[in-house]
């Protein structure tokens, strides 16, 4: 039987018991182990303790044997090649970003100076974009922790990746979902990575069986412009990929934090991280790199 790792929050457990359950339905039965990560422990917002605390901890657990198995959200992996490990994508959630607001309001009927939380730079710099009357304030915590500031009135809404809410079974939460011309999500929100050990053959061959052709393009393509930015998952950045089951319709954008300037590119093309690379050059060559600074 493998040993899954995961964080225990409710988020990661479902996701991770979504890929213990795809490879039970392969005849890899396989059991989840939770890993605590200094991230866990902290009260910092994530933007400020880096989402590394989660991913490495993971890794660490992998590398070592105390798992066979590790699953992340794929957003929150760094971009450079682990050597060490082989990953695969599964099939990809939605990966819109999402609005919980209080009395069913939307993004527009928000009144002046409502209160909105978040904490990622792309979608503070596109609120602010949008509606520059908004009040940005930090959020940090599990998805719970996160509705509660609004179930409790001490914000009038939250900004969050659907996928999440749709994994933990919080989907109908959801007040509006943003299509990606109006609020672009991080590069490969709602993708999830599963990795094992290189050298281990055995669970090579099960999580193999999980890899998905879209997800897989559309990830590649995604994280290839951030690569190609050299800018971390918490940057101002933001992209959304296509895939139609012959190429990659890519579309990302660069933004100033303030919300006052914002580049866009979009590009089609059949190799996703050629693709990446293309678009994010091109971001680069109109000054996407003052922005970012």
């Amino acid at each position: 039987m493998f040993s899954i790792g995961t964080r225990g929050s409710h988020l990661a457990t479902t996701q991770s018991g979504h890929v213990r359950d795809a490879l039970g339905e392969h005849g890899y039965p396989a059991e989840l182990q939770v890993v605590t990560t200094p991230g866990d422990l902290s009260q910092a917002p994530v933007e400020r303790i880096g989402v590394g605390v989660f991913t490495s901890a993971l890794r660490d657990a992998l590398f070592t044997g105390e798992v066979d198995i590790a699953v992340h959200s794929f957003k929150d992996l760094p971009t450079a090649d682990e050597p060490r490990a082989h990953m695969v994508i599964p099939v990809r959630e939605d990966s819109r970003e999402a609005l919980i607001a209080r009395d069913g309001l939307t993004l527009a009927e928000l009144p002046d100076g409502a209160r909105v939380g978040t904490s990622a730079p792309r979608r503070v710099s596109q609120l602010k974009a949008i509606r520059p009357d908004l009040d940005i304030r930090p959020l940090r915590g599990n998805i719970e922790r996160r509705m509660s500031y609004v179930e409790n009135g001490e914000l009038d809404a939250i900004i969050l990746a659907y996928a999440g809410l749709v994994r933990g079974g919080y989907g109908d939460r959801a007040t509006e979902v943003f299509s990606p011309e109006v609020l672009m999500p991080a590069p490969a929100q709602g993708a999830l990575a599963v990795e094992c050990r290189s050298d281990d053959a055995a669970a090579r061959v099960a999580i193999d069986k999980l890899a998905d052709a879209a997800a897989t393009a559309e990830s590649t393509a995604e994280r290839s412009v951030l690569a190609t930015l050299e800018a971390g998952c918490t940057a101002p950045v933001a992209v959304s990929a296509v895939f139609d089951g012959q190429g990659v319709h890519l579309r990302a954008g660069v933004f100033a934090l303030d919300g006052s300037h914002q580049l866009a590119e979009e590009a089609r093309g059949e190799d996703p991280a050629q693709l990446g690379r293309q678009v994010a050059e091109t971001l680069l060559q109109r000054g996407a790199a003052d922005l970012m600074d």
